[in-house]
This record gives structure tokens, sequence and C-alpha cells, in this order.
């Protein structure tokens, strides 16, 4: 059987990507949790040391130890391994679009991912307008997250198809951490946009991971830009 490895539930966006795709596909895997110690030496690292070089989570592991790292080559790797299942649109046009938007994301959006990160139990609404009103960057980025959304959204999807490719894929798992972010900071999305946010929060893979995030109860501190322990 499959292991993926990942860091806590409430604070690892990476980790959230490919747990989710797994789950939505209903993709048997075991879940291998290392609580998040960046100190050297710390079990994380050690844990991590013998998986893959980057030491770095998530890392997908078949039962022969064979390890694949960095979520979009997770994602490709499940996608080509099952494929009757439409881990990627089946359209040879939208599953490059949806790779497009994956790798914006994964390689852009850099005020969003380091001013907003990933904190599911918390409500950070006022931090969120006081990050709006003094950072251009987060201002920039949630533009741009709007008109891919809805850009997305528009092309192919409907009341009965809610997700950006239609039905339910890699790319929404890739962005569903980008939602965490949207709802817990109370960034402001155009009418399309938080439709779409909402369906994927509201979807059992992603219901899952939230459901574990909040029962984790783990303060970090150095996850924790804008919070104090208690």
């Amino acid at each position: 059987m499959l292991k993926l490895y990942i860091g806590n539930k409430n604070y690892s966006s990476w980790s959230m990507r490919p747990w989710v795709l797994l789950k939505a596909f209903g993709i048997p895997f075991e879940e291998v949790k290392l609580r998040f110690d960046f100190s050297p030496g710390s079990s994380f690292y050690q844990s991590l040391a013998t998986l893959c070089p980057t030491a770095k989570v998530p890392v997908l592991v078949e039962a022969d130890g064979f390890a694949v790292w960095d979520t979009l080559a997770i994602a490709e790797y499940i996608a080509e391994s099952h494929p009757q299942l439409a881990i990627w649109p089946r359209d040879l046009r939208q599953r490059a679009r949806a790779r497009s938007l994956c790798a914006e994301m994964h390689a852009g959006f850099g005020g969003l991912r380091s001013l907003c990160p990933m904190n599911i139990e918390a409500d950070l609404h006022a931090v969120g307008q006081q990050l709006l009103a003094t950072e251009p960057a987060l201002v920039s980025d949630l533009k741009r997250l709007n008109e891919l959304w809805a850009d997305a959204l528009a092309a192919n999807g409907g009341p009965a198809h809610p997700f950006l490719f239609g039905e339910f894929s890699a790319v929404d798992a890739y962005f569903a951490p980008v939602v965490m972010r949207t709802s817990r900071y109370g960034l402001p999305l155009v009418p399309a946009a938080a439709a779409y946010a909402q369906a994927v929060e509201q979807h059992p893979a992603v219901a899952a991971w939230v459901s574990d995030a909040l029962a984790e109860h783990d303060f970090l501190d150095f996850e924790e830009p804008y919070r104090q322990p208690g």
C-alpha cells in the first residue's frame, strides 16, 4: 500500500494537496504524520532522511520503498498509476490548462503564501484586512487568483459542475490550501470564485482534512506569525 508522509494538518498546505487528491479518488494509502520540528537532528528530519534528499513533506512512498516528492510530481505519479481515474481532465487542452494553473500556483503567488500561511483552526479575518491595506503584493495575488478561478469556471463550470474543470480533479486538490487561506483570512472573492471556494471546502475529502486539522490542537509558534499561545 502507498504511504503518504505529511506534516501537521493545521499548517501543512503542501501535505494537504496529495492527501486530498488520494482521498477524493478513493485510492488506498497509509497516512504517516510527522509533527513539524525543523531543529537540527529532529525526529522529523530523521524520519525523512532515508526517504528523499529534500527531507520535506509530502513524500509518497510505494511498498517497495520507491519515493516521489513535490506535490506536482506526486499528482502526476498518481495520475499515471491510475489511468482509469480522471485525476486530470480528460480533454487534452483542458488538461494542459489545469497543469498550467497548478504550475502558476507552484511557482508564484509569493505574497499570498508568505503573508497568509495556512492555519485552518484560526480566525484571521482582522489580519487579512490589515494585510490588504498594507501589502500590495497580496492585493496583486488576490486579483490574479480571482481572475484565474473565475476564468476557468466560466469556461468549464456551471451549477452542476462547480469545480475548475467540471469534475473534481488534481487542480482542485492543488488549490484546496488556497481556499483555506481565503477563508481563514477573509480575503474577498468575486461571486464565481467565492462559490468555487465554498464547493471545495464542502468536498468530503477537504472536509475530512479540515476536521483532522481542527482536532490536532498543536500550537507551533514558528508557524504562528499572528497569534500567541493560549
